[in-house]
């Protein structure tokens, strides 16, 4: 009877155990998430240390990649992180970068245990992290909140992996799958809640990509406009192959206050980039397309944004633009709103040529989340 009470009690408190560490996980990844759109080209990793099931220290990725999660929740810690357990959403780095080893630091403070939701990818890392822990007589879990931690670093990892960041695709279209009235009108087709939503997405990715018709048709602006988050607007890029995009746009006009990328191709006159330049734009030089219709290699565009430090980019239109990367085979998230109302006969189609089914309906994607906004609805897709 005793040894029943005692395996009672020995499962009740592993499993106690067990909802602690994904509790204390959870805080993990949701303070990761709080530097997204901010760290490039590094990782937006969180971490929170524990001891006797109290938290002594928490932390995340700063602005710029540095300094890391770890160092950060462990200076919070102080003496406290002595003996404690770290849970972190990524392995702690094992190399020596513009600053010193995670996995220093992780040592010197003398933490006891390690719950890492999944290894790095990157070369530099890749296991050795862990390793290092371990030789240190830290005991080290790794698994725990692996698909979340999976998903909110996918940037990082198809940077190091695929060598271009991850990419998003966001439109808005009626219930009759249109972006646009006749010619290309702007016409409003969601509403305020909606609105804020992709404001907030945009914070949370490093660059936003739209092609040169957007910026010549709509003179967008591109920037987060959600109260006090102004200055987590990401990178500006546009595709402009011929370089029309007009030194009077409030692109260009604001190329000093948030950083604007207008990617060209190599035969793209001179006086015209010099021009760019001087308002403070950075013109980048890629690859064209001989197929009809010419234009910029999306792959060579994409590597030239992932050595750059983009690791998520948010692609916002227009309809070319939206065709060409899902024709590529280059979209690895689809964010699509739908407004209540229908545009009508002549509106512009989301995806040009392409029915929305090509993705929607395609065994490529899933729905991993759909919400309500009011009036509008919200669905995500994903690669399966």
């Amino acid at each position: 009877m005793i040894f029943r009470i005692l395996e009672e009690q020995f499962a009740q408190k592993s499993k106690d155990s067990k909802a602690a560490d994904q509790r204390f996980m959870q805080l993990a990844l949701t303070l990761g998430r709080r530097g997204q759109g901010r760290t490039w080209p590094n990782p937006a990793v969180g971490a929170v240390v524990v001891k006797d099931g109290v938290i002594v220290g928490r932390g995340w990725t700063q602005p710029g990649g540095r300094p890391h999660a770890e160092p950060v929740a462990l200076a919070q810690a102080g003496e406290a992180a002595r003996g404690a357990t770290l849970y972190v959403t990524l392995e702690p780095c094992s190399h020596v970068g513009k600053s010193p080893p995670c996995t220093d630091a992780v040592i010197a403070a003398g933490i006891k245990r390690v719950v890492s939701a999944i290894e790095d990818p990157n070369p530099e890392v890749a296991g050795q992290g862990h390793a290092r822990l371990r030789a240190a007589g830290i005991a080290v879990e790794i698994g725990l909140g692996a698909a979340e931690a999976a998903h909110d670093h996918a940037g990082h990892f198809r940077r190091v992996r695929e060598g271009r960041p991850h990419v998003i695709l966001k439109l808005a279209v009626s219930t009759d799958d249109k972006i646009a009235a006749a010619g290309h009108t702007p016409v409003a087709i969601s509403g305020e809640a909606a609105k804020a939503r992709m404001h907030l997405l945009r914070a949370q990715c490093d660059a936003i990509l739209v092609g040169v018709g957007t910026v010549l048709s709509d003179d967008p602006l591109l920037t987060c406009r959600l109260s006090g988050m102004e200055a987590r607007s990401p990178v500006r890029v546009v595709l402009d192959r011929a370089l029309r995009i007009s030194g009077t746009s409030r692109l260009v006009h604001s190329a000093r206050a948030t950083p604007l990328w207008v990617m060209t191709s190599n035969l793209a006159e001179a006086p015209a980039a010099m021009k760019l330049g001087a308002a403070g734009a950075q013109v980048i030089r890629v690859a064209t397309t001989a197929a009809p219709p010419p234009g910029l290699d999306l792959s060579a565009v994409l590597h030239a944004l992932a050595q750059r430090g983009i690791t998520c980019l948010l692609v916002e239109g227009g309809a070319r633009v939206a065709a060409a990367f899902a024709a590529a085979g280059l979209v690895d998230e689809f964010w699509l709103l739908r407004g209540p109302e229908a545009i009508g006969a002549g509106g512009v189609a989301a995806l040009d040529a392409l029915p929305l089914t090509s993705i929607t309906q395609s065994l490529a994607f899933r729905v991993r989340a759909s919400e309500s906004l009011d009036k509008d609805t919200l669905t995500v897709y994903e690669r399966a």
